[in-house]
Formats: C-alpha cells, sequence, structure tokens
C-alpha cells in the first residue's frame, strides 16, 4: 500500500482543502517557514500522533472553525483483507474505496480548550441502504434481521460472517445506488472496520531536523522503534495466539470470580462482564540503545554522527528488505537530509534515498531548502512550497517551469565562497561518484592532477539526465562567476544526444567547456577483472556496449530494478578496485586522465 496523496485543511498555515500528491520519492523544496515540516508534521499526526502530537494551536490562525482535517489516500492496496475475524473479503467487494479507486481514510480533530477529540471516517463510494444506513456499521444480529426482512434464503448464506450477510443484502437490494460518503469509524462496529484497515496502512516513520540532543533522542531511537515495530508485524500471528490465549484463560478466572459473587449477591453479578480494555501494547517493551566502545551513547555524539547512524540505518534496513518478501509498505520522512553534513555526505544520503525508493512499498518524503540538492533528484519528484498572498500556500508539482522558479526564488547552490575555482557538471550522482573514486588511480599516474570530493577547489555539480537541458540552455550557474568543465556521456544516438549541449557550453564567451565522453559511458573506462571481482561474473563489453545490461544479465537481474543496482554497485564498488594499470590497459588514448588535466588547468 502507497501513499498517493494527503489532504490537509484548516492544518497550520493550510487553511484552505489542499492535496498533496506524493511519489515513491517526494521532495518539498521551499524557503523556511512555508509550511514543508507541516505536511510531514501532518503526516505523522495521521499515522501515529506520538512524535509530533495534535494540538489546539494546530488550528489555522483567526479560523472560524476548531476542527482540522487530515486525510490521506492511498493506492497499489492488497488484494485479501480480513474484516471480521478470519473470514477474507477484499476492498471493491466491501464498497471501501472512493471514487478514484483508491482507500481514502480522513481524521477530524475537534480542537476546543482540551485535547483535541479525534474522528475518523472512510470517504468513499458506498451503497446507501435506506432501513440501516452504511452497512459496515451494522451488528451482526442487525444484519441477519435485514437478511430476513429482505427474503435472502439463510440457507445460502454464512450467518456468521458479517462480510457474506453484507453481500447478500446488497445483491438483494433492486438498483442499488452508490455515492460518495463519510461512513464514521470510530463509533460501534465501525471501530472493528478500522482496526482491520490500520493493519494494512503502511508504517510512517519521521526523522526531524531539529531533535534534542538526550539519552532517548528520538532521531536514533526511532528507526529502532521502526525496526521493533516491523520485527512485530513479521511475528503478528504469534503475538496474536499469545493475546487470545492469555485472553481466554483471564477470562476463566474472572467469569469464576462472577459465579462465585452470584453465590453472595445475584443482582451485582449480572452487572459484571470481563472485558479488556485495551489491546497490549507490544513496542513498548522493546528499548534499543546504541553505543560505542567508550560506552557512550551515539545520540550524545555529534549532529553529523547522529546522522550518519541515521544514513547507515537506512542502508542497512534496505538490505534487509531486499531479502525479505511480501513485507509491508513503509514511508521513510525526513527534514533537510543535508544537514550537518559535509557535501560528500550530503550526495550519498540522497543517493542512498533514491535506491531505498527504488524498492517495492517503499517511500521516502524529504523537505529541504537547498536548491542544489534538486540537481540529485528526478524533477518529477519534486514540490515547490511556496507562501503567496494572503498566507495561502501553493504546491506545485515538479515541471520544467517549477525548476526554473526553483532556480529563480532560491538559487541554485550555496554560496561556494572563494573556495571554489571550478564546476564539475555531470549528468547525474552516479557520475559525481564515478569521477570521485577515479581520482586515485589518476593520482596514482600523476599525483598534481586534481582529487575529486577532497580538493575544496573544485565543486561536482550533477545536472539531472532529465533537466540537464535546462540548466544549460538556461545557465543557472551563471550567476555564481565560476568557470564550468561539463562531462556528458556519448551515448549511442546520431549525432550524440548532447552533443548540442556540449556546442551551447563551448561557445559561451566564459571559459567553460564540455566534452563527451569518447566510448559510451563512464561505466565503459571500468576494467573487467575489477568488475568480476565485485559481482563475481566474468564479463567482456566493447566500448560501445551498454556495461550495466551486460553486468545485470551475466548476474541474472535484467530488470529494470536490477540494473538500477547494478549502476549503482559499479560506480560506488567495481571504481574503487580500477588501478592506473587497469584503466590504461581499457583507456589506451588517455581520455580519463585527459578529464582530470583540463580541470587542473582552471586550478
Amino acid at each position: 500500500m502507497k501513499l498517493k496523496a494527503l489532504i490537509l485543511e484548516n492544518f497550520r498555515a493550510f487553511r484552505d482543502c489542499t492535496r498533496v500528491e506524493f511519489n515513491d520519492l517526494t521532495a518539498f523544496i521551499g524557503k523556511n517557514d512555508v509550511g514543508k515540516s507541516s505536511i510531514l508534521e501532518a503526516l505523522e499526526i495521521f499515522f501515529n500522533n506520538e512524535t509530533v502530537k495534535i494540538e489546539p494551536l494546530d488550528v489555522t490562525a483567526k479560523s472560524d472553525s476548531n476542527v482540522i482535517r487530515i486525510g490521506c489516500i492511498f493506492s497499489d492496496l492488497p488484494d485479501a483483507l480480513v474484516l471480521d475475524a478470519t473470514a477474507t473479503t477484499n476492498f471493491e467487494d466491501e464498497h471501501l474505496l472512493n471514487d478514484e479507486g483508491c482507500l481514502e481514510i480522513h481524521k477530524l480533530f475537534k480542537c476546543g480548550s482540551g485535547k483535541p477529540k479525534e474522528e475518523v471516517f472512510l470517504r468513499a463510494c458506498h451503497p446507501v441502504v435506506p432501513e440501516s444506513g452504511p452497512l459496515l456499521l451494522c451488528k451482526n444480529a442487525d444484519l441477519k434481521k435485514m437478511v430476513k426482512a429482505h427474503g435472502i434464503d439463510e440457507g445460502s448464506v454464512d450467518l456468521r460472517v458479517n462480510c457474506a450477510l453484507r453481500r447478500a443484502i446488497w445483491a438483494a437490494i433492486p438498483d442499488l445506488s452508490s455515492e460518495v460518503q463519510d461512513v464514521p469509524l470510530n463509533k460501534e462496529d465501525g471501530r472493528l472496520v478500522w482496526d482491520a484497515l490500520k493493519k494494512e496502512l503502511p508504517v510512517f516513520a519521521l526523522f526531524q531536523s531539529d531533535r534534542p540532543c538526550t539519552d532517548d533522542d528520538a532521531q536514533v531511537q526511532d528507526p529502532m522503534k521502526l525496526a521493533v515495530a516491523q520485527a512485530l508485524k513479521a511475528v503478528k500471528d504469534d503475538l496474536e495466539a499469545v493475546v487470545k490465549k492469555v485472553q481466554a484463560q483471564v477470562r476463566e478466572v474472572a467469569q469464576r470470580t462472577v459465579e462465585k459473587l452470584r453465590e453472595m449477591d445475584e443482582e451485582l453479578a449480572k452487572e459484571l462482564r470481563p472485558e479488556f480494555r485495551k489491546p497490549p501494547s507490544w513496542n513498548s517493551l522493546f528499548s534499543l540503545t546504541l553505543k560505542d566502545e567508550d560506552d557512550i551513547p551515539v545520540n550524545k555524539r555529534g549532529s553529523g554522527v547522529r546522522r550518519l547512524v541515521l544514513l547507515n540505518f537506512f542502508r542497512a534496513e534496505a538490505d534487509r528488505r531486499r531479502e525479505e518478501i511480501g513485507s509491508s509498505g513503509t514511508i521513510y520522512a525526513i527534514e533537510e537530509p543535508e544537514t550537518s553534513q559535509h557535501p560528500e555526505y550530503q550526495q550519498l544520503v540522497v543517493e542512498t534515498l533514491r535506491d531505498l525508493a527504488g524498492q517495492d512499498d517503499r517511500q521516502v518524503v524529504i523537505t529541504t531548502h537547498v536548491p542544489s540538492l534538486a540537481g540529485l533528484l528526478p524533477t518529477s519528484s519534486l514540490r515547490y512550497v511556496e507562501k503567496l498572498a494572503g498566507g495561502v500556500r501553493s504546491i506545485e508539482p515538479g515541471t520544467d517551469d517549477v525548476l526554473r522558479k526553483i532556480a529563480a526564488s532560491l538559487g541554485v547552490l550555496p554560496d561556494p565562497g572563494d573556495k571554489v575555482k571550478l564546476l564539475v557538471c555531470v549528468e547525474g550522482p552516479h557520475d559525481v561518484e564515478f569521477l570521485t573514486h577515479m581520482s586515485k588511480p589518476v593520482r596514482e599516474h600523476d599525483a598534481s592532477l586534481p582529487e575529486i570530493g577532497v580538493d575544496p577547489r573544485i565543486a561536482c555539480v550533477p545536472l539531472g539526465g532529465g533537466t540537464l537541458k535546462q540548466w544549460v540552455e538556461s545557465d543557472y550557474l551563471r550567476g555564481l562567476g565560476i568557470p564550468q568543465y561539463h562531462i556528458y556521456d556519448r551515448d549511442i544516438d546520431s549525432p550524440p544526444k548532447y552533443q548540442r549541449h556540449c556546442d551551447d557550453v563551448n561557445a559561451r564567451p566564459d571559459s567553460s567547456q564540455a566534452i563527451l565522453t569518447t566510448k559510451r559511458e563512464m561505466e565503459n573506462y571500468l576494467h573487467p577483472d575489477a568488475v568480476q571481482e565485485i559481482f563475481g561474473a566474468a564479463v567482456s563489453f566493447a566500448d560501445m556496449d551498454d556495461v550495466v545490461d551486460v553486468v545485470a544479465v551475466a548476474i541474472g537481474t535484467p530488470g529494470r530494478r536490477g540494473k538500477a543496482k547494478v549502476k549503482s554497485r559499479l560506480n560506488g564498488e567495481v571504481t574503487q578496485k580500477v588501478s592506473y594499470s587497469r584503466l590504461s590497459q581499457v583507456d589506451c588514448d588517455g581520455d580519463v586522465v585527459g578529464w582530470y588535466r583540463a580541470m587542473s588547468s582552471y586550478l
């Protein structure tokens, strides 16, 4: 199940009803205090109401209403659903879907002087049954009465199963009409429906940028809590069996107590019945912390270290999830992933999140006000948040025009200061990683050549394959007054896809220049032996072969996701196995060394 959209109304700066669309990877970008964090915190309130709790001050200032609406729309729904005991049904047969064919849940919070009161509604195209209202809210006894009233053969229906009774009633009503309505889920039997739906919702984890530094710092604790929650889901059936066994034994004891009481006071005994107040909270039973060799909790370390712990939690979780089949969905929401990180690690964080969002049943949501991160992300993932006249918030989906607006409003890069002498512009973050790691073999040959990622005089800028045209044509980087050296893949098109962009850059009146690789892509400069060391498969490829495809086929992962992982490992791991000896064997003309010499000429 995946989050498709968020509905906000009367929540902080979002006064009017606002719909926010989500992708597998969604990045909210905008100036400070425009509402980016409010979007993530609204999701936290909807899913958990723990890290951020709803409070009366969340009502839009000067609003005529004290009711906040937070709604979520979900797609990619599971095929089966258990609403009543163990009877299996599905979302469509139970008429739980809205007019888009999605699951839509709204939470309304009435914010008076005390604690806000929550009401939960299902917005769905639900059949109208005049004598009963939504059948989802009817008890078994009431459904049986309706079966008789409509003359339905009781022998044809399992009278113990509510979903079977509902289907029979709906089928017996001629010209049954459905209309979009809000079905309350926190009253009567609606609670049972909500309990069942909650089990299917994605797990949501929010990591804020301004957590307090305490031993219980949730910035580190929350990933561990998420790990606990997911581990508990894996043993859900076992835990439910334990609960039933404990409840049965406790009820037996309680019932014997009532029987003994009946011997003394029959009237008092009639008033008593065994009932559990609430289900057990398994999550609260487990607490985990991380300490270093000096027994110092990691959340007592610097904020950059804590963020790296978070990053590596994501990486470990991604590896574990890759091995797991049929896991529930997870939404990772991160405020300002660039916080406290060196630019090199900023890129690493974003690459990790991109890989995570590329997995099934995973979504990643981030906020940032650093526009350079936009170049690391697909344009379709961007959401530009802007404050308009009257305080109204606008959220525009990623388009070429929005990219221009981001550049015009926020600038393109953080102030580079006086150190940066050259901007090396490439297509994407994989190219940045390639150039960073290939500095080592190049410097084996000539130690005077620059080391990408270490030399502060050079900054690598990934322009994004899909948005490179806009970056080049609009020359967003011109205002920095720093020369640019562009390296693009030649590919196999004739003429080359980026030839015109190279011509545009080379025609500029400044000293900027652009080149195409002689081979098809940067990966073609890798040595097959280095590939074999990492992937364990012997491969061979020519200058214009698709190296990613060759390797993916060799290791048995030819699909889109498999190729994405191969490309990541080629640039992240294989490049580190390339020595100058290996480089010179595959790059007889010295193309790669030539790139670094060209860079050096600017310094």
